[in-house]
């Protein structure tokens, strides 16, 4: 219950302030033109909470927060008479109606830079690339990777840590292409270079880690087999195992490490194994049935709902990098920062488009409540990183040219300010209407695939 309660109030948090803050965008420009605004709404359907300002602008908190939209006097369904026209929208040059709707999507890039500068000023916490276990086949075994391998870059691109080296393997994905690693070995001060030749990388594995696919994991420390934290609710609490229990053997095999043991209860989702575990220095035999739950790659994968013991996993000091930057230069690396991803977007949707990434990856709102609740959970620096990125694809997504969304607006006043007059009513009618059609069309898709996914 407690993890629904908070992924419920993370997906009404995250989905609400960026909201706010993209039409507040298009809110803030539009006061500045001259426009009269009347009403901002945070959501859809019946009103929760509603106040006016001095101005007379109506603000609203509806009951669907999936959406929110800023009503302006001379936008179709208000009515101008002669004596507003001076505050209408409508009747602004369309210089002014194109810096207001661009501001939404705009603002939110914005956002996404100052919610990075704010964890970039406090200080990230990361791991070093350094490799764990190499599978004997797959790329990484072909291409010579061995364990306490150290990425230092990927085709020159610096890795200082983990997520750098995953992005870059994501933005290869649906290409054949050789990627050049740089890497220095265990024990050296030299680096190499070892070459992986991906041919149609992840394409029908776009849900699977590309580490995963590469054949390799990162180094993680030998941890024994020892429960920590429970998931109440989770089949250890339910079937009697308890914080603490270390375990020696499963079905008479004994287990080692904590990576055996997840390993082992992964690939038996429903099925009863017999457990030997020490308890209160006693042995005693405690039967488990894992639950089965759907995998990154979509297959049944087992699941017991319970955590390794914080206190043995230890990294080495080297592989911990600490960075924090001061007020000035996590400006320039925010805004580098939120580039990338925003190139990683705009790429996205291009692979999309063309047919090297498959429509199964588009999300909808039941992927980003499940999103924003395990990244709260994983404290603040995590929850404010998938913020900003949601902000970026927000803002991106909004800018794209398609009718009803605020490209498609200003496409529209692109082609008026080459032209010197308007598109026509009736063209902007049939451009709506397509682009509403292929709106419903990709958040349906979106919501097929969040429900198949659950």
């Amino acid at each position: 219950m407690f993890d629904f309660l908070q992924t419920l109030l993370a997906f009404v948090v995250t989905l609400g302030l960026l909201i706010f803050v993209h039409e507040y965008g298009h809110f803030w420009v539009a006061r500045r033109c001259g426009v009269r605004v009347i009403r901002f709404s945070i959501g859809f359907g019946q009103p929760l909470v509603k106040w006016k300002d001095r101005q007379g602008t109506e603000f609203v908190i509806a009951a669907l927060p999936l959406g929110g939209f800023v009503k302006m006097l001379g936008e179709p369904g208000s009515d101008v008479n002669e004596h507003q026209r001076h505050l209408s929208f409508a009747h602004k040059t369309v210089f002014q109606r194109f810096a207001i709707v661009a501001a939404g999507p705009l603002v939110n890039l914005v956002f996404a830079v100052l919610l990075y500068w704010v964890v970039f000023v406090s200080g990230v916490t990361s791991l070093a690339p350094f490799v764990g276990d190499v599978e004997s086949k797959g790329y990484a075994a072909e291409a010579g990777f061995q364990t306490m391998d150290e990425i230092i870059a990927v085709d020159g691109e610096p890795t200082e840590s983990w997520e750098d080296v995953t992005m870059a393997l994501i933005s290869r994905i649906g290409e054949s292409v050789e990627v050049r690693f740089t890497v220095r070995p265990e024990n050296s001060s030299a680096t190499v270079e070892r070459s992986v030749d991906l041919q149609n990388w992840m394409q029908g594995a776009e849900k699977t880690h590309p580490l995963k696919l590469l054949g390799l994991e990162p180094f993680f420390p030998s941890v024994p087999p020892i429960l920590g934290k429970l998931v109440d609710g989770g089949a250890a609490a339910r079937q009697g195992l308890k914080t603490g229990d270390q375990v020696l053997s499963v079905n008479d095999v004994d287990i080692l490490d904590w990576s055996e043991w997840v390993m082992l209860i992964q690939e038996n989702p429903g099925t009863t194994m017999t457990l030997k575990v020490i308890r209160d220095g006693m042995e005693q035999l405690v039967q488990i049935t894992p639950d089965t739950v759907k995998g990154d790659n979509g297959e049944p994968m087992g699941q017991i709902g319970a955590h390794a013991p914080e206190e043995f996993a230890q990294f080495p000091d080297f592989m911990i990098r600490d960075q924090q930057y001061g007020p000035i230069a996590a400006i320039g690396k925010s805004i580098s920062y939120a580039w990338s991803r925003v190139e990683l977007t705009l790429m996205s949707i291009g692979k999309m488009v063309t047919g090297k990434i498959s429509l199964d990856n588009l999300s909808g709102p039941i992927t980003i409540a499940k999103v924003a609740g395990d990244s709260a959970g994983y404290g603040i620096e995590a929850f404010l990183g998938f913020m900003a990125y949601l902000s970026i694809s927000l803002g991106v997504l909004n800018l794209l040219p398609i009718p009803v969304l605020d490209g498609g607006h200003l496409m529209y006043y692109l082609v008026e300010m080459i032209k010197g007059s308007p598109v026509s009513e009736k063209a902007q009618a049939l451009g709506n209407s397509l682009g509403l059609g292929l709106l419903v069309m990709f958040m349906g898709l979106a919501f097929y695939n969040d429900i198949m996914g659950l």
